[in-house]
């Protein structure tokens, strides 16, 4: 071994690095043949006793793709925490625990199920080296302060029907009882509206995630975790009782989006059959792990037994964690993943899709959504991040952490948020929430919608179909960047360190 690369790579040097945990540089990691990474995350997924749950089954929804995309080098979204996600996720060897699909962009008519076709042909046609129509910008994408929120990038179009479409081949294997539990760490944009984009996120691929799951189930609970209101979802199934939704978000005028206040429960007329179903818990900045596991367990146990859904989606935003750059809460990662252990356990033989969301830490969100990930399937990981994690020098060092997967961030984040909870306010949105279950009498009854026998081999078919298409599209795509690569244009696809 020289200058911490390997020079060559026999079995011998690979056990070596299992042995010793030395770092693997990601350059060596791209020279490793299929067998020899291979080996190497078998012993840390052996190391980690992870295994496929009796219980149930977990399948992983994801497209690479996705990845490759940016918003701009100064925009706190970053696709690049989806990068460290999966390494970070498939280093453990959690894949073992899953059923693994790479799934296909949503069609625009999937999408067309919740947004308007001219919303949708706006976001279909924009690109970076067009003006924008004035008129349009303004009805779309907002004034010229939200706008910065929902910049015009390359390949933003791909980009939204890549995570909606795994949003929505986790809600199909739900329904067609393939899984039990489906995760999408590229989803859960919850603040899209049906004719505009809003904080960050374009289409709400929730929204029609919900929709496919409600084509078999009666009754659909949305919890969102998010440090922001969950405003898109809550206001797409405004007056419906088929659908409640709770969110856990910081409130404070200020704050965006400055909604879902105590007391917005719904339509204000108590005959519209959503009063009282869209339910919110505004909590205020510096929550304790203590108080946060309190306070959701305590109410989302309440909704879940009143409500009594057939299915449960949960979208999972990372910003709730301690040291994210636009959150405000203190929490540490396995509080944040106490929530998906609860709802996981409170809702066994119940559907459950995961979904990401918000989070702007990337190495912090990455951490996140691998515990969240290994609770799914029922395994506990090292603290020690893998050796062989490529980009794990993302981790290390003091002030990220120093390689731990569970770091304080009480002694990482540069601010610690004074905390305004007091235990009688906290009190008093339990009550708040109880109060209003009283007038949930019970599940609606609603006429299921006819699902063929032969779903399976209509969806296989429909689905080779969109593959021929895809296939075409890429070859189109690969022409568009030839092309861009003479006029040297080009997609930033990595970041650099400082930046995660």
């Amino acid at each position: 071994m020289a200058n911490g690369c390997v020079t060559h790579f026999d079995n011998a040097i690979v056990e070596e690095w299992a042995l010793t945990k030395q770092p693997v540089q990601v350059e060596t990691w791209r020279q490793l043949t299929p067998e020899q990474r291979e080996h190497l995350i078998r012993r840390e997924a052996l190391d980690n006793g992870i295994q496929r749950p009796s219980r149930e089954t977990v399948s992983f929804h994801y497209n690479a793709r996705v990845e490759g995309h940016h918003f701009g080098s100064q925009h706190p979204m970053k696709p690049w925490r989806l990068t460290l996600t999966k390494q970070l996720v498939l280093s453990y060897g959690l894949q073992y625990a899953m059923d693994m699909y790479e799934s296909r962009m949503a069609t625009k008519a999937e999408l067309a199920a919740f947004h308007s076709e001219e919303y949708l042909s706006f976001l279909a046609r924009l690109n970076p080296r067009k003006d924008l129509d004035k008129d349009e910008k303004h009805l779309y994408l907002g004034d010229d302060s939200t706008s910065l929120d929902c910049p015009v990038f390359d390949g933003m179009w791909d980009y939204f029907r890549y995570y909606s479409g795994a949003s929505l081949d986790g809600a199909r294997a739900l329904i067609s009882d393939q899984s039990d539990i489906a995760i999408n760490w590229s989803g859960g944009l919850h603040h899209a509206h049906k004719n505009k984009a809003s904080g960050f996120c374009y289409i709400n691929d929730i929204v029609v995630a919900i929709q496919q799951l409600l084509l078999t189930n009666t009754r659909v609970l949305y919890i969102d975790i998010d440090v922001h209101h969950g405003d898109g979802v809550e206001e797409a199934f405004f007056s419906t009782d088929r659908v409640l939704t709770l969110s856990f978000h910081n409130f404070a005028y200020g704050f965006f989006p400055e909604t879902g206040k105590i007391g917005d429960i719904g339509p204000k007329d108590p005959s519209n059959a959503g009063a009282h179903h869209s339910l919110n818990v505004p909590l205020k900045p510096g929550i304790s792990d203590d108080q946060w596991r309190m306070t959701f367990q305590q109410i989302a146990g309440a909704v879940i037994d009143q409500y009594n859904p057939s299915a449960v989606v949960l979208q999972c935003g990372a910003d709730s964690l301690g040291g994210d750059r636009l959150g405000p809460f203190n929490l540490n990662i396995k509080a944040h993943g106490s929530c998906v252990e609860f709802v996981k356990d409170r809702c066994f033989n119940r559907k459950l899709l995961i979904l990401g969301g918000g989070g702007y830490t990337p190495r912090n969100v990455a951490r996140c959504w691998t515990h969240e990930t290994a609770i799914c399937v029922g395994a506990h990981l090292n603290e020690t991040i893998p050796a062989h994690v490529p980009y794990r020098q993302a981790f290390v060092g003091a002030e990220h952490g120093d390689g731990r997967l569970y770091p304080d961030f009480d002694q990482l984040q540069r601010v610690i948020h004074e905390n305004e909870n007091t235990e009688e306010y906290l009190q008093s949105l339990v009550e708040n929430i109880y109060e209003q279950l009283r007038y949930i009498q019970g599940a609606p009854s609603v006429q299921m919608q006819y699902i063929p026998n032969d779903y399976l081999k209509i969806r296989e078919e429909e689905d080779a179909r969109i593959k021929e298409e895809d296939v075409d599209m890429d070859r189109d795509m690969a022409e568009i960047d030839r092309r861009q690569l003479e006029e040297n244009i080009g997609v930033e696809h990595e970041l650099p360190m400082d930046d995660i």
